[in-house]
């Protein structure tokens, strides 16, 4: 009786004939993912949306500033400010994007609320009005450029007295920074501070 067991395990051969198929379809997607649909990508936007491309970058006086998608931090209260930002170690830093991830129920984001509706207070005394709830909380990535168009208007009268110009030429200025909902859909209007902010030094130079 013959009772040699048929099958096995596939050849070596059988096994080097599938290890060259493989590896020549690993390194051609490699190649294709890798390097050719990355480079045709960035060279298309490059050619359709250079300012976009290149960071959306802010440059004035032949310096780089900053950028419309990066926001910055503002505390002198001739600025408009900003939102809070929890990124480490220091706030905006588009190394680290992060929220404070505290809950509603941790008093640290109370304190940490109630601290800049103090600060808001102490630059703008004379303003009772309530202060928007963008001004005293983080965003979620902690880089968000924009404020909403209250939160700006809150601060026009503390901006305008403090350099000299018209509250009306102040809401002119938040007006003019501000961007309008994505395809006039998507999203609110918001402020873009930072061009708000050098709009208004140039404002105030001239």
């Amino acid at each position: 009786m013959n009772t040699k067991v048929q099958g096995g395990p596939p050849a070596i051969a059988e096994q080097g004939g599938l290890l060259r198929p493989a590896l020549t379809v690993f390194l051609a997607l490699s190649v294709v993912t890798g390097l050719l649909y990355p480079g045709v990508v960035t060279g298309i936007a490059g050619a359709v949306f250079p300012h976009e491309a290149a960071g959306s970058l802010i440059v004035r006086d032949g310096k780089t500033v900053g950028s419309e998608l990066i926001g910055q931090p503002f505390s002198d209260p001739k600025y408009v400010w900003g939102r809070l930002s929890a990124t480490a170690p220091m706030p905006y830093n588009a190394a680290a994007s992060s929220g404070s991830n505290l809950g509603p129920s941790n008093p640290a984001l109370t304190d940490a609320a109630r601290a800049r509706v103090d600060a808001l207070r102490a630059a703008d005394p004379d303003n009772h009005a309530p202060v928007p709830v963008d001004l005293v909380t983080a965003s979620g990535s902690g880089l968000d450029p924009h404020i909403s168009p209250a939160a700006a208007q809150y601060q026009a009268a503390r901006v305008a007295r403090l350099r000299g110009l018209p509250v009306e030429k102040v809401e002119a200025l938040i007006a003019a920074n501000t961007d309008a909902p994505a395809l006039g859909l998507l999203g609110d209007p918001g402020v873009n501070v930072l061009k708000l902010n050098l709009a208004l030094d140039a404002a105030t130079k001239h």
